[in-house]
């Protein structure tokens, strides 16, 4: 049998580095979109796909082979790491994580335990090592980011406006600053744990973020997420860092130590660049555009791609995840037509 040629464009574009092609993967490239994603969820719950590790390693490899991208993301979710060390957590349809013992308190932080990767996770590991034997390119490890687990972990699930959160925040600096350790070293252990076992590179998911104005995520956040990242250099794979709604915080992004920044579609990359971000870019799609008639949906392809590529170190991505109503064979036509861009000159 014949070795697959492995296809590094993803880690070259995340260094910098020309490409001959703009590589191209999509957040929540696995998920209920596609009919064979559905068919093995009918048989297992969400914490289940985590827990066999054929299973998981299948659910991750399948938008690859489906789409043709240029990297995988471990199937698992920025919850998976939080039920070991003490959080009663479930993924409700329809709704979401939902904690049923929400943090009110600095003795509800001192109660969280620390994360042994090898004892609590060793499912997430072991997918890990099957996929880099079955995969021809990249693996993404990922975690969710401090706040955005906080955010879960004080509102007891998903929120509109992170009243509570911020109210903590405010409120109880002492134990907010508890839970800022230990979710930051959380992250830390449990990423460095991905790179061991052979994630190539790593996303940090900060999706509630933007819930912040710029003066609170330096006082709160910044100090934490830039102990995470400095904390991941020594691996030597890249990081990118990712947030929701999160373009006023982009030249405090800048600021960090990680090596990919990820926008939504509310920001454009000309505007991003405009600002003074240096960061190599990634995204940002409207994942709403992929219901659109496929000449609208090419138009803005283009135009992003014709923005991304003005500077090295572009990936191409949607500026938020793949939703249910999507269709594969749209996904499949995009990434072709990301794959045969040719910027004008």
């Amino acid at each position: 049998m014949t070795a697959k040629t492995f296809n590094d464009t993803f880690l070259k574009a995340c260094r910098g580095e020309a490409t001959e092609h703009v590589p191209v993967w999509y957040m929540r490239q696995a998920g209920r979109y596609q009919p064979e994603y559905r068919a093995i969820r009918a048989k297992h719950s969400f914490f289940e796909m985590n827990y066999i590790p054929e299973v998981c390693a299948e659910v991750t490899r399948l938008p690859v082979e489906q789409l043709g991208v240029d990297a995988a993301i471990l199937f698992a979710d920025i919850m998976t790491p939080l039920k070991p060390i003490g959080v009663d957590v479930n993924i409700e349809s329809g709704i979401g994580p939902v904690i049923a013992n929400p943090i009110e308190s600095l003795k509800d932080v001192e109660r969280l335990l620390e994360l042994d990767p090898e004892t609590h996770v060793p499912y997430i590991l072991e997918s890990i090592k099957i996929l880099r034997q079955q995969l021809s390119v990249p693996l993404i490890g990922f975690s969710g980011a401090p706040f955005t687990l906080a955010s879960y972990l004080i509102e007891g699930g998903p929120s509109k406006h992170y009243h509570k959160t911020k109210a903590f925040m405010y409120t109880e600096p002492a134990a907010w600053q508890a839970l800022m350790e230990k979710l930051g070293d959380m992250t830390i252990t449990y990423l460095k744990a991905q790179i061991k076992a052979g994630a190539q590179a790593v996303q940090v998911f900060d999706s509630w973020v933007g819930a912040l104005n710029d003066e609170d995520y330096r006082e709160y956040i910044t100090p934490v997420m830039t102990r995470i990242f400095n904390a991941l250099k020594d691996t030597g794979v890249p990081t990118i860092y990712f947030g929701i709604g999160a373009g006023h915080l982009l030249m405090d992004w800048n600021r960090l130590p990680v090596d990919v920044v990820g926008l939504d579609w509310r920001t454009s990359i000309t505007t991003a660049r405009e600002m003074g971000v240096t960061k190599r870019l990634q995204g940002n799609l409207d994942p709403t555009l992929l219901l659109a008639p496929w000449d609208k949906l090419e138009a803005k392809a283009k135009e992003i791609l014709d923005e991304g590529t003005k500077q090295p170190g572009f990936i191409f991505n949607l500026g938020h995840g793949v939703f249910p109503d999507a269709k594969v064979e749209t996904l499949q036509q995009l990434t072709k037509f990301i794959h045969s861009y040719k910027r004008d000159v």
